[in-house]
């Protein structure tokens, strides 16, 4: 290749998540349900933390910030989903489909890192009360969203090195409803083996030791909250349960994917879903229901919001 493009392919067919009628009608609502709630939500956290003076925290800003990313997982494949649900065509541009990835991976990478962010400050505050507020300064606070934004970009970019010069001459059918990296690379015109394996070992090293880094600090977090039995251990393990779920939540669906020995599209699929609609609409969910300070400060919010539509 002399370092163009070679593809002539100019768009991919999804074959999508199911032909029944039924099931489609079913999918139909789940998701367009599931979305609109997730866009609701996570846009009431990020107001409600950005208005709310009590909530100007290191937690509640990493919080904030999860949310804002969840508005991206939302956004990067369902909405396309929903859109292609009753169509028989359904098809995306080479550019729309690389675009897709791009966003895909970014958000993964965004996540990741606020995660270990979250986890870092639960462990500042419970293991090191005392010096909280001079290791989760400001500058600490940025750091972690510069970090993870340049993170998700590399890993973003990395991915997409792979990719974009691959000659796609013939086969442009995915069997998935949005650009699969790994079976995008499959249709390519050349031997995909070793890239195939790359790309795979890439996300896969990274969401396996990103889990791994979570893991081992939470289990010293918790094992910290056991040895003080004060009145605030329970609020600690409260908070703590809360980001272990969203932990779980987000990597187990990633990890099973990109080392399950044995790949089914069915589960694949499935296992989407859950990743791009449920997750993003269970993440404020979790982390309002464990947490009564957030509860009471979305409360205010909301009221701030139906007496000024009242009065305009």
């Amino acid at each position: 290749m002399d370092g163009a493009n070679h593809s002539v392919v100019s768009e991919f067919v999804f074959l999508g998540l199911t032909s029944s009628w039924d099931i489609q009608v079913f999918l139909f609502v789940f998701v367009s349900i599931f979305y609109v709630a997730s866009m609701m939500g996570n846009s009431l956290t990020v107001l409600t933390v950005a208005s709310d003076p009590h909530l100007h925290s290191p937690m509640y800003f990493l919080l904030a910030n999860l949310s804002f990313i969840d508005l991206g997982v939302s956004s990067v494949t369902s909405p396309k989903m929903i859109y292609d649900l009753f169509r028989k065509h359904k098809v995306i541009s080479f550019r729309g489909c690389i675009t897709q990835i791009f966003f895909i991976h970014v958000i993964g990478g965004l996540e990741m890192v606020l995660l270990i962010a979250m986890a870092f400050d639960r462990y500042v505050a419970i293991c090191k009360p005392l010096h909280y507020l001079t290791i989760m300064s400001p500058k600490m606070c940025i750091f972690f969203l510069v970090a993870a934004w340049m993170i998700g970009l590399t890993h973003s970019v990395v991915q997409l090195a792979f990719v974009v010069n691959l000659p796609f001459c013939g086969p442009n059918v995915l069997d998935s409803f949005y650009c699969d990296l790994p079976r995008l690379i499959k249709l390519a015109c050349t031997e995909t083996y070793r890239l195939e394996f790359m790309v795979t070992a890439n996300s896969g090293f990274i969401s396996v030791g990103s889990f791994f880094i979570l893991a081992i600090s939470y289990v010293i977090i918790i094992l910290t909250v056991q040895k003080r039995s004060s009145s605030g251990s329970s609020k600690a393990l409260s908070t703590l349960s809360a980001h272990i779920t969203v932990v779980v939540l987000f990597f187990g669906p990633l990890i099973f994917v990109y080392t399950w020995p044995f790949p089914s599209t069915h589960l694949d699929k499935f296992l989407a879903i859950f990743d791009a609609v449920v997750t993003p609409f269970l993440n404020p969910v979790i982390y309002s229901l464990r947490n009564q300070e957030m509860q009471s400060a979305m409360k205010r919010v909301c009221r701030q919001l139906v007496s000024y539509r009242k009065i305009s």
